[in-house]
């Protein structure tokens, strides 16, 4: 084609204009005038009628000039619009609020601790089981080990760091591997156990922590048939502990009388994911692997509310209470990508809000903190964790930031509020777990003053229980009994004692009845332990007495 044809067509060299059309094929192209290569600009000028990009060599003082005259004409046409229709100022300030949301956790971080206060040396269990297979309070952490022979989980007091010895004493009573833990939040001292071996079991830990391997329970309870997987002990009332098994059956426990309350064998008809209690341990929510979420009334053991499907996918789902009564869930889509959703249980037709967050496959835990409003998202398999908070405005649940790392996780524990640093403005704590060691890592609010901050650390429930155990099965409820955190978590009562029944503890087998009788032996030996050690210093006395004459 000649070189006064119009431009829109063949690539070639307009004369008048000056004008090098580059191959659309080509990122850069080779200028047949000059021999050099060039990169086309984007195609935003009106010049251009086709999507074929373009380079210039040479413009013409006739082309500046029509383009600029254009480029105007545009701005002008925009100012005249904006002008004499401005949009309204509640759509501006609606607007302006979406992009800024004020948030006092906003930068909100996570940083992991050093490597003098890790938990090194740990052979961390290599079961495909989805808990958390990590436990802490303010006095231990506790992680499920890989043991021969049977299953064992360990407990450090919190100031043992480092490099933990191989010959360091286990809790090694089950006879198959252990699945999950869970430390009472009444008495910071008892921990509960489950394991494959279809028992659960109740273990004393001293203070100090453990000097031998414990093997004796101080109670076992037996009422599953299949494995146990879940346990979780209700926030409120005293020795009341709930258990699930890959058998359906969902077990409500009076751990002083080592007696099954509550039995819920046909609200189930697969394997449970997931249970867990309210703020006040009045409701239970449980998700399903037939993809329903249910809301329980614990001591009747019926179903008060339940939604089918509240994701698409069929691999497991979690399900936590967040605040006000709603329920956050975590899943998979039909495509297999990992959601976070919203629920309002009393209209369960619809999420509150849907998001979708990647296509890894690890099943997400959800932590949530209902004095801070946040939600964090530990995928196993993944090494970072998600955070967002839960307020009462749309669209309800707002992304934070994430915490990254270079090492995968295998698991996670969670800190109580009570085993925070509060003078650091520390809001989180959690506990990963890696193939050779357990690293702690910390979630901060950026605060200059160093003074105590109200707005961070509301009242949080203390260890005190609000009722006991038969208070509780015959109706009564109890708030949670909320401490202040502002001077530190101090105890200024004596932690509620581990009380065992034994004229009303009912047990049907035999392991059950010898552990009773060997905690009598125990307690038999230990007062005799005390005679011989008040005699001894009465010897001690008399020997000194004599000397003291001679």
């Amino acid at each position: 084609m000649g070189g006064q044809e119009d431009f829109r067509g063949v690539p070639s060299c307009h004369s008048t204009r000056q004008l090098h059309l580059c191959d659309p094929a080509k990122q850069f192209f080779n200028c047949p005038k000059c021999h050099r290569r060039h990169l086309p600009l984007p195609p935003s000028f009106e010049i251009l009628t086709s999507s074929m990009p373009f380079c210039v060599l040479e413009i013409s003082f006739n082309l500046l000039s029509s383009l600029k005259s254009s480029l105007w004409w545009q701005a002008e046409r925009l100012v005249h619009r904006h002008i004499s229709s401005p949009p309204p100022l509640d759509s501006q300030f609606t607007m302006s609020r979406k992009v800024v949301r004020t948030s006092k956790f906003r930068h909100v971080f996570g940083q992991a601790a050093k490597a003098d206060q890790c938990y090194d040396d740990i052979r961390i269990s290599q079961m495909t089981w989805d808990s958390n297979f990590c436990s802490v309070n303010p006095k231990f952490v506790a992680m499920i080990v890989d043991a021969s022979g049977g299953g064992a989980f360990m407990v450090l007091p919190l100031n043992k760091t480092g490099r933990i010895d191989m010959s360091y004493p286990t809790v090694c009573g089950h006879t198959a591997p252990v699945l999950d833990i869970e430390f009472c939040p009444h008495n910071d001292n008892i921990i509960a156990s489950s394991s494959e071996d279809c028992s659960v079991m109740i273990w004393e830990i001293p203070d100090g922590g453990l000097t031998t391997s414990l093997t004796e329970p101080v109670v076992k309870l037996e009422g599953h048939s299949k494995r146990v997987g879940i346990l979780s002990w209700h926030p409120t009332a005293h020795n009341v502990l709930m258990s699930a098994g890959c058998d359906n059956v969902l077990i409500l426990w009076n751990v002083a009388r080592g007696e099954a309350m509550v039995r819920m064998d046909t609200l189930h008809t697969d394997l449970i994911y997931s249970a867990c209690w309210n703020r006040d341990g009045s409701r239970i929510l449980t998700s399903c692997k037939d993809k329903t979420l249910r809301v329980l009334d614990p001591r009747k053991g019926t179903v008060i509310y339940e939604k089918e499907k509240p994701h698409e996918g069929s691999r497991p789902v979690r399900a936590v209470f967040v605040s006000d009564g709603k329920i956050l869930s975590t899943g998979f889509s039909r495509m297999s990508e990992r959601q976070v959703a919203l629920w309002d249980p009393k209209n369960f037709g619809e999420p509150l809000n849907l998001q979708e967050l990647d296509t890894s496959s690890g099943v997400l835990l959800p932590f949530f903190d209902p004095d801070t409003g946040i939600v964090y998202l530990c995928g196993k398999g993944d090494s970072s964790i998600r955070y967002f908070e839960v307020t009462d405005e749309a669209p309800y649940v707002h992304y934070l930031s994430m915490y990254s790392s270079k090492e995968s996780q295998k698991g996670m524990g969670y800190m109580p509020k009570r085993g925070l640093e509060v003078n650091k403005c520390e809001i989180a704590r959690f506990y990963k777990l890696h193939e050779r060691k357990c690293e702690p890592i910390v979630m901060t609010v950026p605060r200059k003053s160093d003074l105590f901050q109200e707005d961070l650390y509301p009242d949080t429930i203390g260890p005190e229980p609000s009722v006991e155990a038969d208070e509780w099965f015959e109706g009564k409820e109890a708030k949670p009994i909320l401490i202040s955190l502002k001077d530190g978590f101090v105890a200024t009562t004596k932690a509620k004692e581990f009380k065992v029944h034994k004229s009303l503890l009912k047990t049907t087998t035999a392991s059950a009845g010898s552990q009773q009788d060997n905690t009598g032996e125990v307690q038999s030996l230990r007062k005799e332990v005390k005679d011989l050690k008040a005699a001894l210093e009465e010897l001690t006395k008399r020997v000194s007495e004599l000397e003291s004459k001679n």
